[in-house]
């Protein structure tokens, strides 16, 4: 049986599904205001906005936008954090069959600036109640927009010369959203999302989560990722529930809204997981959450000791899921009603299937160990101006090459271990990196760590860097007998460095590349 097959015949039914797909992502906010155009759909701070003012906004601004220039086929790059700025302008350039290339504020002039000269947009939006966001509007000479619809936005100038992008009638094919990839690996990439990527996740996240408009979603995930867009962003948008805005992730902004607002979802990465527990220990804090009913995990590895941790201070189980930026990003989760399941991340996505091959491409032993390659309508349809990295990407026969290793367990259930490019060779033997920051994990006085390989002239020496918790004191020393107790001798680290704190991508991941050149000059 093949992985596939597998995953089909292990996981248990879904939700009912939610309504068929529709053309565009901007229908969203059109049909939840018909349905319910009085109940509350975004809010921001003391701010919040009913489904029926939300449809209003968009409406007014797709017309602004189409009065400066905006054209279907254009790239609008869309600066922004979370809020409610962002939706309507997201939202508007759907309506436009414009291409919304969300970026989130925080990056660096230098990093903005070239995703800016690669994509050539039309226009740049900024969602300037973030202060990252309004540094880059007044750097680039943009005006204030002085409009309602979106608070606090300046546009930039309009660009001449830009050509429109070819316009498709199928879903399948009219890009969504242009999301350019955190480049921990190298230089960002512009992931190509169709509209039905992007909603195609949407709607299993909502369905998976079992998302009503009864539901209050915390939104602290950015919109810039796949994960806050498709998951969050839309998937709450398609059940019709109100989502709470968090600009920037803030631990004791998150205790405070478990607490007092009502919140019933949470979807985060594990670093927001790891600080609120930090938070909690830290300042004596009891945790409070008597209205969550779903919390999950993505975007980076769940250790086992941190997903106890937090299922016993929140009260509710964590769910786990695996995604990328090219598959909109879901590919496996976990759900409610599975047995547990520790830290896999469940089965394959419903109509997502997957296969798991060796460097010849062959599908690998049952248990083995393989690269992780996903195919259905959630995978991307490219790279954006460059098809030689996509041919590299996806297959002719439409398989992601994802770069991950998993292995399957019988009923299809996945583990992921560790990134194909990050494998380290050390004693003749493969070290995943993964493997070992989860134990690393369980260490009672470690945040956060990583695990890099660096290159010694004949294979390489495994590097682990870590970041201690809030208080507490580490030494190299003590977490060399931690490991000398718990792995053979070719996993151990042949060096330790206590890092406060950890460099980090904007979306919570470990900057494996920028250890790795640390490791290398030896700091």
């Amino acid at each position: 049986m093949s992985t596939a097959e597998s995953a089909a015949a292990g996981r248990q039914a879904s939700p009912p599904a939610l309504p068929r797909l529709p053309r565009r992502i901007g229908w969203l906010p059109f049909e939840q205001a018909r349905l319910r155009p009085d109940a509350p759909a975004v809010g921001e701070g003391a701010t919040v906005w009913t489904y029926g003012r939300l449809a209003d906004a968009v409406r007014a601004t797709a017309a602004r936008l189409t009065g400066v220039g905006v054209r279907p086929g254009d790239r609008l790059a869309i600066v922004c954090e979370n809020g409610i700025a962002a939706a309507v302008l997201i939202f508007a350039a759907s309506e436009l069959d414009a291409w919304p290339v969300i970026l989130n504020a925080r990056l660096s002039a230098p990093e903005l600036d070239a995703i800016l000269e690669h994509c050539r947009p039309r226009r740049v939006a900024y969602a300037a109640l973030s202060p990252d966001a309004l540094a880059h509007a007044r750097r680039h000479g943009a005006a204030a927009m002085n409009d309602a619809d979106v608070p606090g936005g300046w546009m930039g100038a309009l660009a001449a010369g830009v050509e429109t992008e070819r316009l498709e009638t199928s879903a399948a094919r009219q890009v969504g959203a242009l999301i350019y990839t955190s480049g921990t690996t190298g230089k960002p990439k512009g992931v190509m999302l169709s509209h039905r990527n992007v909603l195609y996740s949407a709607r299993i996240s909502a369905s998976v989560r079992e998302m009503t408009a009864a539901d209050r979603i915390y939104a602290a995930l950015p919109v810039s990722h796949s994960f806050g867009l498709s998951s969050v962003l839309l998937g709450g948008t398609m059940a019709g529930a109100y989502l709470a805005f968090a600009p920037r992730f803030s631990p004791q902004e998150l205790a405070r809204a478990l607490a007092e607002d009502g919140i019933t979802v949470f979807q985060g990465v594990p670093t927001m997981f790891a600080r609120l527990l930090d938070w909690y220990a830290a300042t004596g804090t009891r945790p409070l959450a008597p209205r969550l009913r779903f919390a999950s995990s993505g975007g980076g590895p769940l250790e086992p000791g941190l997903k106890r941790r937090v299922e016993a201070a929140l009260g509710v189980r964590l769910n786990n899921g695996y995604g990328l930026s090219e598959a909109a990003p879901v590919v496996a989760l976990t759900r409610s009603a599975d047995p547990n399941e520790g830290c896999s991340i469940g089965f394959a996505a419903d109509g997502v299937e997957v296969r798991l091959v060796d460097e010849a491409g062959a599908p690998v032993a049952p248990g083995a160990i393989g690269e992780l390659h996903a195919r259905g309508p959630n995978v991307m349809l490219g790279y954006y101006r460059d098809p030689a990295l996509t041919a590299a990407a996806i297959t002719a026969d439409g398989w992601l090459r994802t770069g991950d290793l998993a292995r399957a367990e019988p009923d299809g259930r996945l583990h992921v271990v560790g990134r194909k490019k990050e494998m380290i060779i050390h004693g003749g033997f493969n070290v995943y990196p993964e493997e070992l920051e989860a134990l690393f994990h369980e260490h009672p006085k470690v945040a956060l760590a990583g695990v890099v390989g660096v290159p010694n002239g004949v294979e390489e020496d495994v590097v682990l860097y870590v970041q201690p918790r809030s208080g507490a004191a580490v030494d190299p020393a003590e977490l060399a007998a931690f490991a000398a107790a718990r792995l053979v001798g070719y996993k151990r680290p042949s060096r330790i460095v206590v890092m406060d704190p950890l460099p980090v991508t904007l979306s919570g991941k470990v900057q494996k590349g920028r250890l790795r050149a640390l490791a290398i000059q030896g700091s």
